[in-house]
């Protein structure tokens, strides 16, 4: 049974309040002891430890079982009906066309100071690690949105990991995505053990510089523990979407909406956010309606009752205030103008505007990317895009009249935080002139 009830943002309790804040927040403490023993057996013996907890899925298995061949991903190609194979393509493109935008003007240089030239380079990282999520359910399109936007960024090596079924072979799509993204390598490896054979390289796996995607708490709390040794994205936790709608939207397409949110997984929230109360009881009565027709029904009833509401907001200015504090995943923004609240908006990972903009295009194919901040991690961090797989060296010159023009302020700044030696480096320059 649905518990949806309309609640007002004026009158929640602050427990109520927090509560739909704080959603389902991956909280990873509870299992990182044990992560921690799986990343350091694997950083000591390697493959070993990787091939010892996927015999599950293969009883004679060797290393070379980790590694996805040649004939494997020709066979994907051929065994996943052609039309997914097309869509896979429209989705590559728009992708790859959007995230080429991203790339900026390379290097750069302005003179600060007569004398004094400053700039930077734009350098793409040299290897870095997508992780493919698998298990219950197969993610092709995660595929597209990890491993392309590293092609577009100019990196070399792009490996990707996912998690075997039965036999050790890989999901057929999953394998043909990462081939036509432009993987260089794909390795058959799933959960912690494939995150610390990235980080730290194996007899098969080779270390990268940058592991990106999502995962299960367990990828996640194996992802922090090797931040350092290699960089990583956002920890992202379980997907998140809140429509903010006026009397303009059209109440069985936000009904759809917030269910299709919903039935992502059992800590999935959906919220609608609303100035119009007609609009939020209609859309709940179309849930409780459309709810008994529904597969996954287990799944949208946890999502529901347990992570997600439909608010009435007073006026737009209280809806946009807590839209802003909610910090959502993803945002739909279906009012009469939504161009005109766009610019209102400080905190979400990726917008969706209008009517015809449900979340699922871009889940899939108009181009933006699915690997979002959660958890109100918006508020902090961006979507995946080229810039993650970018360093950004500055470098300067100066002429000799240039550094004169500073050694003043160098050698007092120098002096005042006890460092002689930076002060010298600069004045002995100018000792026998």
């Amino acid at each position: 049974m649905i518990t949806l009830a309309l609640e007002s943002i004026r009158n929640l309790s602050p427990e109520r309040r927090q509560a739909i804040m704080k959603r389902s927040s991956l909280d990873v403490t509870a299992v990182l002891d044990d992560i921690k023993k799986i990343v350091q057996e694997v950083r000591q013996h390697g493959d070993r430890i990787a091939l010892d907890f996927h015999r599950q899925y293969k009883d004679d298995i060797s290393s070379a079982d980790l590694v996805a061949s040649e004939a494997e991903i020709r066979a994907a190609y051929e065994s996943i009906d052609p039309k997914l194979l097309d869509a896979l393509k429209l989705a590559a493109a728009n992708i790859e066309k959007f995230h080429r935008a991203q790339l900026d003007r390379g290097m750069w240089a302005i003179e600060v100071q007569p004398g004094i030239l400053a700039g930077r380079l734009q350098r793409p990282l040299d290897r870095v690690g997508c992780y493919i999520p698998g298990g219950l359910a197969k993610y092709p399109s995660t595929v597209l949105m990890t491993i392309i936007p590293a092609r577009v960024a100019g990196v070399s090596e792009i490996i990707a990991c996912t998690p075997p079924d039965q036999g050790m072979t890989a999901n057929p799509t999953t394998l043909a995505a990462a081939h036509l993204a432009g993987a260089t390598n794909i390795y058959k490896i799933g959960g912690p053990w494939a995150v610390a054979s990235m980080a730290y390289g194996t007899e098969t796996v080779p270390q990268v510089d940058k592991i990106v995607g999502p995962g299960n708490k367990y990828v996640t709390a194996a992802k922090l523990l090797v931040f350092g040794e290699v960089g990583i994205d956002s920890p992202a936790g379980p997907s998140e979407a809140l429509i903010l709608a006026d009397e303009s939207a059209e109440a069985r397409l936000v009904a759809i909406d917030f269910l299709s949110q919903a039935e992502h997984d059992p800590d999935a929230a959906a919220v609608l956010v609303t100035t119009w109360e007609p609009l939020a009881h209609r859309v709940i009565d179309l849930i409780k309606e459309e709810f008994h027709n529904l597969p996954r029904q287990e799944i949208l009833k946890s999502a529901i009752n347990h992570h997600s509401a439909v608010l009435l907001a007073h006026d737009l200015d209280e809806a946009i205030d807590f839209v802003n504090h909610y910090a959502p995943e993803h945002l739909q923004i279906i009012t009469r103008e939504p161009f005109a609240v766009l610019p209102r908006i400080r905190h979400a990972g990726s917008i969706f505007l209008g009517m015809y903009a449900p979340v699922p295009v871009g889940d899939y194919a108009s181009g933006t990317n699915h690997v979002l901040p959660t958890g109100r991690t918006a508020r902090m961090f961006s979507g995946l895009s080229v810039d993650d797989f970018i360093k950004k060296p500055t470098f300067q010159h100066l002429t000799k009249e240039g550094l004169k023009s500073l050694k003043d302020a160098v050698v007092r700044l120098a002096e005042a935080e006890g460092l002689p030696i930076h002060a010298r480096a600069v004045a002995e320059r100018f000792r026998y002139v």
